[in-house]
């Protein structure tokens, strides 16, 4: 097997096939494309201005509701004020709507604030509850101390009587 070692063109490649090798078409290729490389820049940059973008739509509708006006305006004035009342509607709609909310966030609260007063009405009724069963205990205590004592008292003076007899 031999290669072949020729570093020219083969199989039927001319030269020009990379590109022009003449300086003026070189120069002639190079500045078209500038130009072509120029409108596609200034095309993007016109398509990322939103600013513009947005003007060039707002001054389009302009002239869309002027023309239209202009051809009918029953009709114009008709569809302005079927959007205001439905613009007017979707407020009074979304107002009730808030204060409905705010009636049902009040009346939560309410039930909430009553049921923290009914938990600590019941928990002052059961410390209640607790300080009097303590009193009546020491009560009882004192009682029986005081019987038991005076049941000592007695005893002596019986013992004491019986003693003297």
């Amino acid at each position: 097997m031999s290669t072949s070692s020729s570093s020219g063109p083969s199989d039927g490649q001319d030269a020009n096939a990379n590109g022009p090798t003449d300086p003026d078409a070189i120069r002639a290729d190079i500045e078209a494309t500038r130009e072509q490389l120029g409108r596609t820049v200034d095309e993007l940059s016109d398509r990322l201005d939103v600013q513009a973008r947005a003007k060039e739509s707002a001054y389009r509708a302009r002239d869309t509701a002027v023309e239209t006006y202009r051809e009918s305006p029953p009709a114009v004035i008709g569809g302005a004020s079927g959007l205001v009342a439905a613009v007017i509607g979707l407020l009074t709609w979304r107002a009730r709507r808030r204060r409905k909310a705010k009636r049902v966030a009040t009346a939560a609260m309410a039930a909430e604030v009553r049921a923290a007063a009914r938990r600590a009405a019941a928990e002052e009724r059961k410390q209640q509850r607790r300080a009097t069963t303590k009193r009546l205990a020491r009560q009882q205590r004192r009682d029986a101390r005081r019987i038991k004592k005076a049941t000592r008292r007695a005893r002596r003076r019986r013992m004491l009587g019986r003693s003297k007899r």
